[in-house]
């Protein structure tokens, strides 16, 4: 994202819709002051940047997931909770201002190859732009000019998924094209090899939403579009120059990605700006170790069951693993658990000392508790503090964009899976299975998350998914594209209770760390939380209770259903703007 003058600014204010397809102001900019020159051109382009995602979204971007335990049910899946009059995004802001620059970016005087540099990143915008509101709901009106108040487009109605994702495509397919810039040290600005990846992601996006969403009748058009997917992801990985980090070895490389204080630039592609000396910061710390202030998510235990053993092989094989404690269950395993979650001798900075930091169950419900995005000092707890680069894009997404695409397409090869998911797998410690594709169908993964998938290499590579990109905001669009809302539903478990009234040392460093308990002791143990598992307290119901009353897995909002239903698949269009245009109508179900 770029920084630039708040004089600039203020010229482009008016040139700024507002947010309702029906508020348009008219434009009275100057043009030759914005479209005379090169730099007027790149500073108006540096407005687009202010449209992607914030550190904020992206590191709360899985709150809502299936492996996502948190304090309360989301209304999105509660029945009667959300509907369109709570519905949101229906927002028409940066398209005018990306469709203006289009327009008008036609001055002679500027050499063609520069225009189209510029109109390049505008359009890769308005893809990225179209891409969100297609996920999210589906048929949306395709606008490609600045519209007037005097202009009848304000209200047509909402034009068809497919066209609307081929003039995405098309819009990419430009950019790809005409942007000049291939790489950028700072990994702030949209270069080739960037819309590359991006493209990567939406055809992979529409191609399997179009395989799985079988009432769409759009099977037969899957194919072009994972094509599409593995191409540009291709692109990437032979021309980029990019690669996987690797720096700190398997202990360490993973969690660099997302704690460092600039971009690891061998593997993150786009990041949002962290800069001290501005300002500007983000609040990973506070919403992933605050009791009060964020959603207090978690793993559950369904999910850390898909980190496989060192050895490369399911941890769900191992005899016994229904009824291993954590500090058993963690050990042996993917080096990425250890990174992402706390276990083992994680420890922290506390003022100034470093101290053992076990889960704590004044956040987590489950015993998973994240470290992902966190930094390991407690000084950054509490507000707007993190200097920690959030990514927006990097490398190992889009080796796992081409490792599905050609999964999908059934022409994977070994070579492939070396270079892509046996690459990741390696990174992270794994010693087997990490040069030739699976054989055998994991029966785990079959039975609790894809059980219409028989496909062994196609199993895995969604496993890795999930546990590569765990808490980066793929997860619920992951959900979405293959059909599994379903797995919304899965109950909220945590970490395996032998005995009610027995201290458990979560990390092993001879300090007792919680008890459960349904009855109170009267005599408690300094330093060691205690959890009431009591089928109700007060004579209210219990949300935190163990599987089998006296022992078993922890569970968590038992009590309060989750439902999906087949029009969550898409959001409702919001009523105030459904008022104000009619002809918008609404999604099925809605």
């Amino acid at each position: 994202m770029k920084t630039y003058t708040i004089g600039f600014l203020l010229a482009l204010f008016c040139l700024v819709g507002c947010n309702e397809l029906d508020q348009v102001p008219e434009s009275t900019a100057t043009k030759d002051a914005v479209f005379g020159s090169e730099k007027g051109l790149e500073l108006y382009t540096a407005s687009f940047y202010d449209n992607l995602p914030s550190a904020s979204e992206i590191h709360k971007g899985d709150a809502m997931a299936d492996y996502s335990v948190r304090t309360q049910v989301p209304d999105f899946l509660r029945e009667g909770a959300y509907g369109p009059r709570q519905s949101t995004g229906w927002s028409w802001t940066a398209l005018r201002n990306i469709n203006y620059f289009i327009a008008n970016n036609t001055n002679p005087s500027i050499p063609a190859d520069v225009r189209k540099h510029y109109n390049g990143i505008a359009r890769f915008f308005r893809a990225w732009f179209y891409y969100d509101k297609v996920v999210r709901f589906g048929d949306v009106p395709w606008i490609n000019k600045p519209l007037d108040v005097s202009d009848g487009g304000l209200f047509s109605g909402r034009a068809p998924r497919t066209m609307v994702m081929d003039s995405v495509l098309a819009d990419l397919n430009y950019a790809c094209e005409n942007i000049r810039t291939t790489n950028d040290n700072t990994r702030s600005v949209i270069t080739k090899y960037v819309v590359y990846g991006f493209k990567s992601r939406v055809c992979l996006f529409e191609g399997t939403f179009r395989k799985y969403q079988t009432s769409y009748t759009l099977m037969d058009t899957s194919e072009k579009w994972l094509t599409e997917a593995a191409n540009a992801a291709d692109k990437v990985m032979k021309e980029g120059g990019f690669s996987l980090n690797e720096a700190d070895g398997s202990e360490k490389s993973y969690r660099q990605l997302f704690t460092s204080k600039t971009p690891v630039t061998s593997e993150i592609m786009l990041a949002t700006v962290v800069d001290p000396a501005l300002g500007i910061f983000n609040d990973a710390n506070w919403w992933w170790t605050s009791a009060t202030y964020g959603a207090r998510v978690s793993l559950s235990r369904t999910f850390v069951n898909t980190y496989l053993n060192i050895d490369g092989t399911p941890f769900t094989r191992r005899a016994g693993h229904e009824v291993l404690p954590f500090m058993e269950e963690v050990k042996g395993r993917d080096k990425r658990l250890q990174q992402t979650i706390r276990m083992g001798n994680y420890t922290r900075v506390n003022g100034g000392s470093v101290e053992p930091a076990p889960p704590v169950f004044s956040y987590t419900y489950t015993g998973y508790m994240p470290i992902k995005w966190s930094l390991d000092d407690t000084y950054f707890d509490g507000g707007n503090r993190n200097d920690n680069s959030i990514c927006l894009m990097r490398y190992a997404e889009i080796l796992l964009n081409y490792a599905e695409a050609k999964a999908e397409l059934k022409n994977l090869t070994d070579t492939d899976w070396a270079k892509t998911v046996g690459a990741l797998r390696k990174r992270a410690g794994i010693t087997g299975g990490v040069s030739a594709k699976p054989i055998a169908a994991d029966a785990y993964l079959q039975t609790h998350y894809f059980p219409e998938i028989t496909d062994a290499t196609l199993l895995e590579v969604r496993r890795e998914r999930g546990i590569e990109l765990v808490f980066e905001g793929f997860r619920f669009h992951d959900i979405i594209r293959w059909k599994r809302g379903e797995l919304m539903e899965q109950i909220w478990n945590g970490f395996y209770v032998p005995a009610l009234d027995k201290p458990l040392d979560l990390n092993e460093d001879g300090k007792n760390d919680v008890v459960f308990y349904k009855v109170r002791p009267t005599t408690q143990l300094a330093g060691v939380t205690y959890i009431n598992v009591a089928e109700t307290i007060n004579g209210v119901a219990n949300p935190q209770r163990l599987k089998n009353d006296t022992y078993g897995e922890l569970t968590w909002l038992t009590n309060i259903p989750r439902k999906w239903n087949e029009k969550y698949y898409l959001y409702p269009i919001p009523e105030a703007d459904r008022l104000l245009n009619p002809a918008l109508g609404q999604n099925p179900g809605w």
